[in-house]
């Protein structure tokens, strides 16, 4: 279908000339529009990432820290046993000078020998333990620089970010207030239709001029008696390939 008919708005004898000059500029207030909801939808995208990434990174060292607390918690642990051995080993020597036969004798030593063998098994323990605190203080120590940096570049955008609300609010408003005054000079039915051509397109297109005899949407070209038509803006003609509005380059032009 390559028209859209129209009538005049609440009896309003408004001509098709008009309105097309009211949705070619109603086209470029949504399209800033557009532009504007573009940088702060990505943006704040951007800022939310970010936050995330530094969640995850405050987990990992949390992580990292309870696990060094748990290593300490562990040395102290060993280091008690050692100290418990060293009092036993003390208590049997102290034993061996009273002993009354080889068999008391002999069963103290094996005492003497587990408990050494109880301390050297906690001193391995231990350094086991030292070399795996000293690797995740390592770890700490690099994901602490990154953390660091990324909550650095997280200020910076997060105070960009409010920046840029600040201003695009304000030019949103603008702009809005713009597009519903130039509402007024087009119908529902013919708003209707602009609007859900808008959304067939991810560039929210829906007016568009000729260029190089060619629709400035899709770049298919245009023949000839249409182009006359559209220039003469007596009827609102669509693209037949890609159903957008059409306007002539010297209505483009004035409305620029």
């Amino acid at each position: 279908m390559s028209k859209i008919k129209e009538k005049g708005e609440s009896g309003i004898d408004v001509t098709i000339e008009k309105k097309l000059t009211a949705l070619l500029k109603l086209q470029h207030i949504d399209s800033e529009i557009d532009k504007i909801q573009i940088i702060r939808g990505e943006l704040p995208l951007e800022v939310q990432d970010l936050e995330d990434e530094i969640h995850g990174i405050e987990t990992r060292l949390d992580k990292y820290k309870g696990e060094l607390k748990e290593l300490e918690k562990n040395i102290s642990e060993k280091k008690a046993e050692i100290k418990n051995s060293n009092s036993l080993i003390k208590k049997y020597e102290t034993q061996l000078t009273d002993v009354k036969n080889n068999r008391e004798y002999d069963s103290l030593n094996k005492e003497v020998e587990y408990q050494n063998l109880e301390i050297l098994l906690a001193d391995k323990r231990i350094k086991e333990y030292n070399v795996s605190i000293e690797q995740k203080n390592a770890i700490i120590e690099d994901i602490t620089k990154k953390h660091n940096e990324l909550a650095k570049h997280f200020k910076q955008k997060k105070k960009e970010l409010a920046d840029i609300m600040e201003e695009t609010e304000k030019d949103e408003k603008r702009l809005l207030e713009q597009s519903q005054e130039n509402e007024k000079h087009v119908d529902d039915r013919l708003k209707y239709a602009y609007q859900r051509i808008r959304k067939n397109f991810k560039n929210g297109l829906a007016v568009v001029s000729i260029e190089r005899d060619s629709c400035g949407g899709c770049f298919n070209r245009i023949p000839p008696q249409r182009k006359i038509e559209i220039a003469q803006r007596k009827k609102i003609i669509v693209c037949e390939y890609c159903g957008r509005i059409l306007v002539d380059n010297d209505l483009a032009d004035n409305v620029k």
